[in-house]
């Protein structure tokens, strides 16, 4: 099983996969953009549950007690895997830096999708990482598992600001600047807020409002956002 031995060394390197905005805002955006998206979901979910039990099975028959160091999903015993369940998918989003650096639109605006889909794992209804999809060669696939701490982090999130079909919600990653979040829709007036996640806690030193629902305006995250991004575009020239 070659396939699956290669996600699992990919998982750890890619939990975040920040560090490479190219290949995860700009893989796949052409097929993302010509089918429709219940193409993408349906295409997506049959992807990751193919590859997900096909990860399992393999893990299950290969590895005996504790999970080994380095292991992409928080299991504290390999064979937990047999009780784990794909539970939900979301389509990433996310901004060009050139769009954020000018400005001139709102963030709501300027969120473009990236043809990249992650899906949460749980082990008895508690999330253990995330499953990233995207298609190579046209095709649906699993690039990595991993990023526990977001999965936590995001369900929690998604409990706290999602309606019941996730519709008012969109994942938003910001590559340049290392940061999630989870752009909430009102259902009253439509207005767009957000609510950083931890990359974006860890690297704007954002922290939700404390009075409210918590969320922060799109105000509150462009300049801190504008100063990560530039800052990183500039130590990669």
């Amino acid at each position: 099983m070659p396939r699956i031995s290669f996600l699992l060394g990919l998982a750890a390197a890619s939990c975040l996969a920040l560090s490479s905005p190219a290949l995860y805002a700009q893989t796949a955006q052409a097929a993302q953009l010509s089918a429709s998206p219940q193409s993408q979901r349906d295409g997506a979910a049959s992807a990751v549950r193919r590859d997900f039990a096909q990860f399992v099975q393999y893990q299950v028959q290969n590895h005996a007690g504790s999970a080994p160091q380095g292991f992409p999903l928080e299991v504290a015993d390999v064979q937990d895997l047999k009780d784990a369940r794909i539970a939900y998918g979301f389509p990433v989003y996310t901004i060009d830096p050139t769009d954020l650096l000018a400005g001139r639109r709102e963030m709501k605006a300027m969120t473009r999708p990236t043809g990249i889909w992650r899906f949460v794992i749980t082990l008895h209804d508690q999330p253990i990482g995330l499953a990233t999809v995207e298609q190579v060669n046209g095709k649906w696939e699993t690039v990595a598992y991993g990023a526990s701490v977001m999965a936590k982090d995001l369900d929690a999130a998604m409990g706290a600001y999602a309606n019941a079909e996730r519709s008012n919600v969109r994942v938003l990653r910001i590559y340049q600047a290392q940061s999630d979040f989870l752009e909430v829709s009102s259902a009253q007036t439509g207005a767009v807020r957000f609510a950083p996640l931890h990359s974006a806690r860890q690297s704007l030193l954002l922290q939700r409002k404390g009075a409210g629902d918590g969320l922060l305006d799109a105000s509150d995250l462009l300049e801190p956002l504008r100063v990560a991004v530039k800052k990183n575009l500039d130590s990669t020239r």
